[in-house]
């Protein structure tokens, strides 16, 4: 397996010239940051990431989780690795100051969370989930919750999970059974929960465990459903550890891959009950999940990013050192590394272009959950997390598809070497396939887009998006740069399409024929969104190529990978335009017998 390397010159250029670290940084909530401090920020970790994760990687492959008389282990090395991460304060920085975190803008943690999963996803794993219940109690919990979980979350002394799945409640999550039943000033917590990421490990003396459970009186389906905050160790009143809670981890998940990331099957209350703590109100559990579910969802699109920067380094790596063939380019007989034939070029910049479009996408998001957090009146608060709100299903489908097959390409560049185990190229295939599983299918993500993001509010906030996109594009084909041009005569074509499909889907509104076409619909809004974003990089590399400076084959490459995107995936909005407007009926009218 080959090492990794932080793109952080590339990470800077999306944060800076897509994302908008310039605006973020004028805000008063950040302080004195800015850009310098930033790259500082990422060149450290980059070295962490590197240097003492990244290495990891193929040994927790290997060796895996396991489980000992009640005890998980994680693979050699693992652990001290974690210590080194959070004794570095690099769990906490999104978090607010008062709590102990860094205070830093989510865009900044999401480039941070990109390096850890790309260096080893399964370690990166705990802190995603750590950082999705912090979220959830700073939204959410009690004042006494939060002085009491998170000033140690933060820190990463205690980790986070988040406990939804059963095994007759996938992603039904209404028909969970879990129960929770009031005692004192707490609630005795019993059921099962499964595919819980880092539900028992020995990172920490502490874990603390989100629960989704019902009440006795509770309501059937979702609307009955509470959330707990149970601790896997009791805390005293003086934030002391206590005694064990009634919480046990009764078995380890055999996985195509993520081996190094324990997925335990969880035991609630086999004893005397599990001492859980409701958070807000009765009956509002999955609208408070939600706030972890979303957060979440952005890490989980990330780690689609992250695996193809991961594969697509490794690929180029095996691809320049790999001697094969007669050089097409030039015609020379002598053999030439397999990096010279067109097809492998195709291979290697289709993963390249699909990254960077992924990238944006995913840092641009945690850009505007930044704006929306920060805004100083309601309508600029309202305007960006209605951004925000439509565009979480499509980063973490959207994205997470790409991880898998930019892994897939990735092996497939390697030939037959890669699909040997040893080579590692393998193991990122495996591990990119839980993605589009987990944190809600992509198909749920889909159904999500179209109904409560696109359908609820008539298109609203789809045709916003849409009017951004057709002011940049008709911007740009009035460009003196043919790179320029092209991109954006792509760009104006895929808001076309997009639109049709929008009006289409909104016509109609209701029928299995409109939901079969959730999924296509949603890579149409995912192709269009990111053609848009890396139309902004082109536009600005093309500005910093004429400025000059020592970056210029940073820039180049930019505009060049951006008119791919738009040469080869852009093209098939319209397509997949008629895919949404037509062949949804062929899905509903299939009949049953006939599968």
């Amino acid at each position: 397996m080959s090492d990794y390397n932080a793109p952080i010159d590339e990470m800077l250029f999306v944060m800076e010239e897509v994302a908008g670290l310039g605006d973020l940084v004028q805000m008063e909530r950040f302080g004195e940051l800015s850009p310098e401090l930033v790259a500082a920020v990422l060149e450290e970790a980059g070295k962490l990431a590197g240097g003492v994760v990244a290495p990891l990687n193929r040994q927790g492959d290997v060796e895996g989780a396991r489980l000992e008389n009640g005890v998980v282990r994680t693979p050699t090395g693992f652990r001290e690795a974690y210590r080194q991460f959070v004794e570095g304060g690099w769990n906490g920085v999104p978090f607010p100051v008062e709590h102990g975190g860094q205070g830093l803008p989510w865009l900044v943690s999401t480039a941070l969370s990109e390096m850890w999963a790309s260096a080893n996803l399964s370690f990166s794993l705990c802190p995603l989930l750590t950082q999705g219940a912090i979220d959830l109690l700073q939204a959410h919990g009690s004042e006494a919750q939060k002085e009491m979980f998170l000033p140690r979350m933060i820190s990463g002394e205690w980790t986070g999970t988040m406990n939804l799945t059963e095994p007759q409640a996938g992603s039904d999550v209404g028909a969970l059974r879990t129960r929770a039943e009031r005692n004192g000033d707490h609630y005795l917590i019993r059921g099962q929960k499964i595919f819980i990421t880092y539900g028992e490990h020995d990172f920490t003396d502490n874990i603390i465990h989100m629960v989704l459970a019902r009440t006795p009186d509770a309501p059937p389906g979702i609307r009955g459903i509470s959330l707990f905050v149970v601790p896997k160790v009791l805390v005293e009143s003086d934030g002391r550890l206590g005694a064990r809670n009634d919480v046990r981890v009764a078995s380890l998940e055999h996985k195509l891959g993520i081996h190094a990331s324990p997925t335990c099957v969880m035991s609630y209350g086999d004893d005397t009950g599990a001492v859980g703590y409701l958070i807000g109100e009765e009956g509002r559990g999955i609208e408070y999940m939600f706030t972890m579910m979303n957060n979440a969802r952005l890490g989980v699109g990330l780690e689609g990013v992250a695996i193809a920067e991961r594969a697509y380094q490794q690929a180029v790596a095996f691809a320049r050192e790999r001697i094969q063939g007669r050089d097409a380019l030039s015609g020379d007989e002598a053999p030439v590394p397999i990096i010279r034939h067109p097809d492998v070029r195709r291979m290697l910049l289709s993963i390249r272009a699909d990254t960077e479009a992924t990238r944006a996408l995913a840092y641009y998001v945690a850009a505007a959950m930044d704006r929306a957090r920060g805004a100083q009146s309601d309508v600029e608060r309202q305007r960006w997390q209605q951004r925000v709100d439509l565009l979480i299903p499509v980063v973490k489908a959207f994205s997470t598809d790409v991880g898998v097959d930019a892994a897939s390409t990735a092996l497939q560049v390697h030939g037959g070497m890669g699909f040997i185990e040893e080579t590692g190229a393998a193991q990122h295939y495996r591990d990119a396939r839980i993605a589009p599983i987990y944190e809600g299918t992509n198909g749920i993500q889909a159904l999500d887009l179209l109904g409560r993001k696109t359908l609820r509010d008539k298109g609203a906030a789809l045709q916003a998006l849409i009017a951004e996109i057709e002011v940049d594009a008709s911007a740009g084909i009035g460009s003196g740069n043919p790179h320029i041009r092209t991109i954006h005569e792509r760009l104006g074509e895929a808001a076309t399409a997009l639109a049709r499909a929008g009006r289409s889907l909104i016509e109609r509104r209701q029928g299995a024929d409109v939901l079969a076409g959730a999924t296509p619909f949603l890579r149409l809004v995912g192709l269009a969104t990111t053609g848009w974003l890396l139309g902004r990089g082109a536009v600005a590399a093309a500005r910093l190529l004429d400025e000059g400076g020592d970056k210029q084959a940073l820039f180049e490459a930019k505009l060049q990978t951006a008119r791919f995107y738009a040469e080869q995936r852009l093209v098939m909005a319209e397509p997949l335009s008629r895919v949404v407007a037509d062949a949804g009926a062929t899905v509903a009218d299939f009949a049953e017998e006939y599968f």
